[in-house]
């Protein structure tokens, strides 16, 4: 087998270390986005070219493998996680050890640009990279409205909460300064439709409490009746109303 790699690998014109390296990033990250940086575009181009070896040792352990061609990215699941897309999925034991524990922040926060992401491609708001803009104000609302809850108050704890998603590559950030003014924009990336089905996203409307679309953050009623959240095998879902 390792004769078989070193001849490949000698091929495409790399080496034993590059191969490492590529999966490390990979099992350390459990993603690569193209257009994310330099090095992660780097790291895509050279699983362009080294994709079957990679596959082939990470199926050996279980681990599963989504690559979006259409908009350049990587993602691994664990083994025994329910991807959508993915006819693997579901298949065989899963002792936790490689998932996401994302806390209630973030996964309301998920959820909601899980539901913006929905309506803007409905809307044909998708830019060519399948990335869909959303502001601050936006988000604010969609969390009062969908979920009861709002963004945290400090400006530090708005950032970890955006930055975790950022390295789940969920979002892009490029003005992260700007969330002190308020003039904060994301783009959502495309990779959130493998984080919340379909059916959790329409759970998640069913849900919400029946509020007018113009409603804002300020206007939104005080008491908490958000649904209970919680992840799953990377996967957001949702409960009944407590």
């Amino acid at each position: 087998m390792f004769a078989d790699l070193e001849q490949l690998l000698e091929k495409e014109g790399f080496s034993r270390s590059d191969y490492s390296e590529l999966l490390i990033r990979l099992l350390d990250y459990g993603v690569i986005c193209r257009d994310e940086s330099q090095i992660e575009q780097q790291l895509y181009d050279r699983f362009m070219r080294l994709e079957s070896p990679v596959k082939d040792y990470l199926e050996m352990i279980g681990i599963q493998v989504q690559h979006d061609r259409r908009f350049h990215f990587v993602r691994l699941f664990p083994p025994g996680a329910e991807v959508p897309g993915l006819d693997g999925s579901n298949e065989g034991p899963f002792n936790g050890g490689f998932r996401v524990r994302l806390n209630q922040q973030e996964v309301a926060l998920v959820l909601v640009l899980r539901s913006l992401y929905d309506r803007a491609l409905r809307e044909g708001k998708v830019d060519d990279h399948g990335c869909v803009l959303a502001s601050l104000e936006n988000i604010s609302i969609a969390l009062r409205n969908l979920l009861k809850r709002s963004l945290p108050e400090g400006v530090t704890e708005r950032k970890q909460l955006f930055r975790r998603l950022r390295q789940l590559r969920l979002i892009q950030l490029n003005q992260e300064e700007a969330l002190e003014s308020g003039d904060f924009w994301v783009r959502i990336r495309p990779m959130i439709m493998s984080y919340v089905s379909d059916d959790v996203l329409s759970a998640l409307i069913v849900t919400a409490p029946a509020e007018s679309p113009a409603t804002t953050e300020a206007e939104a009623p005080a008491e908490d009746v958000r649904p209970r959240v919680t992840v799953l095998d990377d996967t957001a879902s949702v409960f009944a109303k407590d």
